[in-house]
């Protein structure tokens, strides 16, 4: 094998390391899912559930599928959809149907919300432990030995020790094997809250992305309209100098032809004067023949 093709195979290897790598360090699908649907419940009941189940992971789904796909009626589904949609699990748009003439509302899961408000309400409940845990270490707590009834220190006292149950002495409660119960349940919270701040920051990689892609189509779109208002703009200049061009062509053509009709108008004008001045000075001519013959008649007359 050539060193080019070794360097093209590690590198193809490198690759699909790190693909599993990325693959691995996602949380699992149901894992997620679980995270959802324990959240949702703990918002809006138990009824969201099978809901969430179609929502999870996809967008704009009709409302009348779900109803479908559930058997139940578009009032049962809506009304668990807006308790989510109260919590801002949950967005839609609505749609109007243009033969029926009402709207159809097209839902989608909000996972980012979600595991917001999952991460929220897991802080919520580690404090919550802890705090029992640090009071069940530090603090002492008595029992009953017929009943299993828990008195703390200063209720015991009240009672002088003595339970108002039974009427037993109470004796000191091992609180051992419920720190450990506790330690153990804040542990694992602490898991799921790692896995919850992985999955959002996945979620919010994957937002950034997504910004960044619309950000450069909306730069693109917005040169592309630039470009394409330039080349309008260009194309309308271009079409006013034509126009302008012909106009001044046609003005040139006009003067042309005024200044030949005029030349035209003077040439003839010069002729009828011409003429006129031949007949005035033909008929002069006559008048001063005929004037002549009138005074050699007269003169001719007198001798």
């Amino acid at each position: 094998m050539s060193k080019k093709k070794l360097k093209v195979s590690k590198i193809k290897e490198g690759f699909k390391n790190n693909l599993k790598k990325e693959v691995h360090d996602e949380v699992p699908k149901n894992k997620k899912l679980g995270f959802v649907l324990d959240v949702s419940v703990s918002v809006a009941g138990k009824n969201t559930t099978p809901v969430v189940e179609i929502l999870f992971e996809k967008e704009n789904v009709n409302e009348f599928l779900i109803a479908k796909k559930l058997g139940l009626t578009i009032n049962q589904i809506r009304n668990v959809l807006y308790k989510l949609s109260d919590e801002g699990l949950v967005s839609f748009i609505r749609k109007k149907d243009k033969r029926k003439g009402w709207y159809t509302y097209f839902w989608t899961f909000d996972s980012r919300k979600a595991f917001v408000l999952l991460k929220k309400l897991v802080l919520n409940e580690i404090e919550q432990l802890e705090h029992e845990s640090n009071s069940r270490r530090n603090k002492r707590f008595y029992k009953s030995p017929g009943i299993n009834i828990e008195y703390s220190e200063e209720k015991a006292l009240e009672y002088n020790f003595i339970c108002p149950e039974t009427g037993e002495v109470m004796e000191l409660k091992d609180n051992s094997k419920e720190v450990k119960e506790l330690s153990s349940q804040i542990s694992r919270l602490k898991r799921n809250l790692v896995d919850i701040n992985r999955e959002l920051g996945i979620i919010e990689e994957k937002k950034a992305k997504s910004n960044e892609r619309k950000r450069k189509k909306e730069e693109r779109d917005k040169k592309l309209k630039r470009k394409a208002a330039r080349e309008k703009s260009a194309m309308a200049r271009k079409k006013a100098e034509k126009k302008e061009k012909r106009k001044a062509a046609g003005r040139k053509l006009v003067k042309t032809k005024k200044k030949v009709v005029k030349k035209k108008i003077k040439k003839s004008a010069k002729k009828k004067i011409v003429k006129n001045v031949k007949k005035k000075g033909k008929k002069a001519v006559k008048k001063t023949a005929k004037k002549k013959l009138v005074r050699k008649k007269v003169k001719s007359r007198k001798k």
